[in-house]
């Protein structure tokens, strides 16, 4: 992802959604069982009340 998405590159509930044509995108997982998260957030996060850190694999 070109851009860097602060907080949500290190999340467990980030997605990346790449497009045919080249573009990226970070959907936020929170967003679909917490209306209080929007689905596609302003980059970057610099806060978030419902940040996990991702663990590496």
């Amino acid at each position: 992802m070109p851009t860097p998405a602060g907080l949500c590159d290190h999340c467990v509930h980030q997605k990346v959604i790449r497009t045919t044509r080249g573009s990226a995108f970070s959907l936020c997982g929170r967003a679909k069982v917490d209306s209080r998260f929007p689905k596609y957030p302003r980059l970057p996060v610099v806060r978030c009340a419902g940040f996990e850190e991702r663990r590496p694999a």
